[in-house]
């Protein structure tokens, strides 16, 4: 009989100590040294040292020659999962009713990396409503969902309650976007209104329109938390920042 805390014989315990030294970086650790995560994941120096050199070959962590943070490429190692599960149909009501109630274009976003893709909208019913299509993608940084949603940082350290961004994705427009959190914490994706710049000013779009979206993206994060398995997004489900 095999002892109690003895591994099965396909076990790998290298890949074992690898997801150790991701898990080391949290909202609370965002940045380590090295003697950092090796005490974090009771490893010697020299193995820590492999691990994370490893994974910042791979891209998943990026270093200043001092500290160590983890990069947005994580994210692929979850996207699978969150691929499956259906954030899109359980937030449309949610953006429905966003819409109808302040007569502007709202949409889903989710991070893919450095990007962020649209996932679901709904088009304010008006001519030339600005709207783009689910599966539009654009740079993270450029965008106010992409900003709203840093790195799918927990408890958002530096994810904002909302940010607001003239020229997202064109001149002309508008977009107040906020992150949306499941029930960890975790900002899995951002809920955005995007407004002809001529028909409502910068100032006008957060007094007149950001109440309506605090309370889609606390609604679509009331659903988030009854849901059993967290869910996000499906990539190529989108529409705007």
């Amino acid at each position: 009989m095999r002892p109690v805390n003895a591994r099965a014989p396909h076990f790998v315990r290298s890949f074992e100590r690898g997801l150790a030294v991701i898990r080391a970086f949290d909202a609370e650790h965002p940045a380590r040294t090295l003697s950092e995560v090796a005490g974090a994941c009771d490893l010697p120096r020299a193995a820590a040292r492999r691990l994370l050199l490893t994974l910042a070959d791979l891209g998943y962590v990026h270093s200043d020659g001092r500290l160590f943070r983890l990069t947005p490429r994580v994210l692929e190692l979850g996207y699978a999962y969150l691929a499956g599960l259906d954030l899109p149909r359980l937030a449309a009501p949610h953006l429905e009713q966003l819409t109808s109630a302040v007569g502007e274009s709202a949409a889903l976003w989710v991070l893919d990396g450095d990007q962020v893709v649209c996932v679901a909208q709904v088009p304010a019913r008006r001519v030339m409503a600005a709207a783009v299509a689910v599966g539009a993608r654009f740079p993270a940084r450029g965008t106010a969902a992409g900003r709203a949603m840093p790195a799918s940082s927990p408890q958002a350290e530096g994810a904002e309650d909302h940010v607001l961004l003239d020229g997202d994705p064109e001149d002309g427009v508008t977009t107040l976007a906020a992150p949306v959190r499941d029930r960890s914490g975790q900002v899995v994706a951002g809920v955005s209104l995007a407004v002809h710049s001529g028909r409502l000013s910068a100032p006008r779009v957060r007094r007149d329109l950001l109440p309506g979206l605090r309370a889609a993206a606390a609604a679509i994060e009331a659903d988030l938390r009854i849901t059993d398995p967290v869910p996000a997004a499906p990539l190529g489900t989108a529409t705007h920042r």
